[in-house]
């Protein structure tokens, strides 16, 4: 089924199958739009999110103790992390979701953005049974405004987001739709994906140079092979949310990690996102964090250093 991009599958999904006060599993952090979409009726259960995925120990017990109704994954790429699920944790999400039999939902919206590494097989690839149900968009690959994506999953269930589909907006605009069409048949979408490939590298890599050397002692980092954004790791006792004004001074922003979070507090965490700028600008913009960040850390320890002993 064609959607309104992804968020609009997200939406139909959650009007179709989720009752009130149903389990739904979702990683944690992660994308608000994702979270916010599930939260209007469902009790929503984080999975924490490492350097390679969600936690699939974690997942598994979840699984067996909430039985959910639906749980929803972005193995390629997540937002925020940039985390890519390798293929053993996978096959083990497969599992946890057969066992349970709870509906997985594959959010790979940013699987085409790619820029290094061996190609994972999607979990709809994966799966014998079918009943993965797959979403995809054109809106990374081609154009952020044209609100293009789709669905792949079980027929009965496809149908019923039809029907959900026709009270909300009668169909997808037909227009985007045959201009995406002409422009894919043309090869000039597959040479502007070309493009946005080698654009992303660039950038991916001058965020992860600048990171490694801009960033105070302490600070840890994601590293992907693709998408959009990286996370970051900030040394304690630094807040990210209170830091965001001082850096916002300095004409330089990003997300703190209270954004995306479910139900585990992260006060150090933080999103960059490097799609939307050229190199040398996320090389000074990092730069001028870690300035941010050191210049905080170091008055943080000289207080605590400060501090006379009680006796």
């Amino acid at each position: 089924m064609i959607t309104n991009g992804c968020q609009q599958a997200l939406d139909l999904l959650e009007r179709v199958l989720v009752r009130p006060e149903d389990a739904v599993l979702v990683e944690d952090p992660v994308y608000p739009g994702l979270r916010n979409v599930f939260s209007r009726r469902a009790r929503l259960i984080g999975v924490p999110v490492g350097g390679h995925g969600l936690d699939v120990e974690y997942l598994e017990r979840a699984v067996a103790r909430e039985r959910p109704r639906l749980l929803v994954v972005t193995p390629n790429f997540q937002n925020p992390t940039g985390t890519t699920l390798p293929p053993a944790a996978r096959h083990a999400v497969l599992r946890a979701a057969r066992q349970a039999g709870a509906v997985l939902v594959e959010n790979d919206i940013y699987g085409e953005l790619r820029y290094e590494g061996e190609h994972v097989p999607p979990l709809k690839q994966l799966d014998d049974s079918g009943d993965v149900v797959l979403l995809r968009s054109f809106s990374k690959v081609a154009f952020p405004g044209l609100r293009v994506g789709w669905v792949t999953g079980p027929r009965t269930l496809v149908a019923r987001l039809e029907e959900a589909k026709q009270w909300t907006d009668l169909h997808t605009d037909q227009l985007s739709q045959a201009v995406l069409l002409r422009f894919a048949e043309s090869g000039r979408l597959a040479a502007h994906r070309a493009r946005i490939v080698a654009a992303g590298a660039e950038r991916l890599a001058a965020a992860l140079a600048a990171c490694e050397r801009r960033l105070p002692e302490g600070a840890r980092f994601t590293r992907p092979e693709g998408g959009m954004n990286l996370w970051v790791r900030l040394p304690e006792p630094l807040d990210a949310a209170e830091l965001l004004p001082h850096a916002q001074r300095e004409n330089v922003t990003y997300l703190p990690g209270r954004f995306f979070e479910v139900s585990r507090h992260d006060p150090g965490g933080l999103r960059l996102s490097f799609a939307g700028l050229a190199p040398d600008k996320i090389k000074t913009g990092i730069a001028i964090l870690g300035d941010v960040f050191a210049k905080e850390l170091e008055g943080s320890r000289a207080a605590r250093h400060a501090q006379p002993a009680m006796v």
